[in-house]
């Protein structure tokens, strides 16, 4: 027995609205221990979201709905459900009766067309809505078959998911096992090369381990089905430690981790500053520092130095250097990270140069092509090529920033 999530409304096909809802639902079914295999978006168009009904309700047992319940002409969530299993619509006065109560408390008169809304499958109980106008309804029209419909809006959504959803779920069975999972994180790695190192992982049955890669960094999933949070961990814990042992120093940290927040743990511990001069991320880098609460401890400031005159009077990067190696360079891109290092007198300095385009670029110096620089507090100082390629200047310029705290941190361990 599986559940499938199934989506509703052309604005989501369109990329108008990013579907959140999705994802929260997906959550909340690992959450119960239910499986769940598929999601399907469908337009407001009742030919093809019959054709969505029939396929899901032969491959799955619970069928989630979002989206379609309004008062409007193309809201036919609702009636399709009912055609697809030929089941006449009942108006319930109650519900009438608790939209024309928020209205009169919304100091607003009730349309005629929100009596649509009243309408349900015969013999279906209501999913009441406490704050929306639009109830959902929960329904099992044949053996091993349960819908239930929510409107589109997260916030009604969500409460009534809990208040009311997760209850009756509990009530038929489901809940006694969850799935619990934990996300380990790494950078200076790709997928494939992780994948080689980890593959006798992928076998695995409960946990299971499965690969996913984003921009700039690769994920592993963990996941155990256990009765318990503390079993899963249990079971999850001796396989994460063997791959944090076999992955090294390119492992970060796990589920919410950034790398903002390790490196800052990092210099908090070895009771350590940092300040950055930036170039073609305009304080990005610093901007990633920022983020998190309590950063001053640890994050004194930056130079953004944009242009060269910047760099020389502020920072004291040779014009000489500038000239004959040019302001993207390994040695400019020492001399910055020196420079606001002693500027503002922290224990490391960081710095960013390169080409971030679209244009900029050259056969030598391509867009993509950035330094960074870290001075340590021994004085030494050290700098390393990136290239990117040609990627969008807003991926060029989060990248560089990603990896400069990236190699902040391995110097730190």
């Amino acid at each position: 027995m599986s559940a499938e999530i199934i989506c509703v409304g052309t604005e989501l096909l369109l990329g108008d609205i990013v579907n959140t809802n999705v994802q929260f639902l997906a959550k909340e079914l690992a959450n119960l221990g239910i499986p769940h295999y598929y999601q399907t978006v469908v337009g407001d168009n009742p030919t093809r979201l019959k054709e969505v009904i029939n396929i899901a309700s032969q491959r799955a047992s619970i069928l989630l709905f979002t989206g379609g319940l309004g008062p409007t002409p193309d809201d036919l969530t609702t009636e399709t459900i009912a055609q697809c299993f030929n089941s006449p619509l009942v108006e319930k006065a109650d519900i009438i009766e608790d939209i024309q109560r928020k209205f009169t408390a919304r100091g607003r008169q009730m349309n005629e067309n929100n009596r649509k809304q009243a309408l349900i499958p015969d013999g279906a109980t209501i999913l009441p809505n406490p704050t929306g106008t639009a109830p959902g309804i929960i329904w099992g029209p044949r053996a091993n078959l349960t819908l239930m419909t929510f409107p589109g809006v997260p916030s009604e959504m969500k409460r009534m998911w809990s208040e009311t959803a997760v209850p009756h779920l509990k009530s038929q069975g489901w809940g006694k096992e969850i799935i619990f999972s934990r996300m380990l994180r790494f950078r200076g790695i790709g997928e494939s090369s992780l994948a080689t190192k980890v593959n006798h992982f992928f076998d695995l049955t409960n946990p299971t381990v499965a690969p996913y890669a984003s921009l700039g960094e690769v994920r592993l999933r963990i996941s155990a089905k256990t009765t318990s949070e503390a079993e899963a961990n249990s079971i999850i814990e001796p396989v994460a430690r063997e791959i944090i042992n076999i992955a090294g120093a390119d492992y970060f940290g796990q589920d919410d981790n950034t790398l903002a927040q390790v490196v800052g743990g990092l210099l908090r511990e070895q009771q350590q500053t940092v300040a950055v001069a930036e170039s073609c991320t305009g304080g990005g880098l610093g901007a990633m520092f920022t983020e998190i609460p309590g950063s001053s401890d640890y994050f004194w400031g930056g130079v953004i130095a944009y242009d060269n005159r910047v760099k020389i009077s502020l920072l004291e990067v040779s014009a000489e250097a500038l000239e004959h190696h040019g302001a993207v360079s390994n040695i400019v891109a020492q001399q910055m990270a020196l420079g606001v290092k002693q500027r503002l007198k922290t224990d490391w300095g960081m710095s960013i140069t390169g080409i971030a385009g679209p244009g900029g670029g050259t056969d030598i110096k391509p867009v993509g092509l950035v330094y960074i620089g870290i001075a340590s507090p021994d004085g030494q100082v050290a700098s390393v090529e990136c290239t990117f390629g040609d990627r969008t200047r807003d991926i060029i310029r989060y990248l560089s920033s990603c990896t400069a705290l990236d190699q902040l941190r391995r110097k730190l361990i």
